[in-house]
């Protein structure tokens, strides 16, 4: 299993989250970090996933 980042913002720049989960690889990382976007009511924010090797997965500003 392997690390994955995912950060979320507000315009202002305010980090609404921060949180680092394991997945198999990147397309269950990519997965697993809309879900978590999806069920924190997140997912319209501006937004990145990154693998452990910095690959961006997911962005929306």
């Amino acid at each position: 299993m392997k690390n994955y980042k995912l950060t979320a913002f507000e315009a202002t720049g305010e980090k609404l989250l921060d949180e680092t989960f394991q997945a198999e690889n990147d397309d269950a990382a990519k997965k697993l970090g809309e879900q978590l976007l999806v069920e924190k009511n997140l997912l319209a924010k501006t937004h990145r996933c990154t693998s452990p090797n910095g690959k961006l997965l997911l962005f929306h500003s």
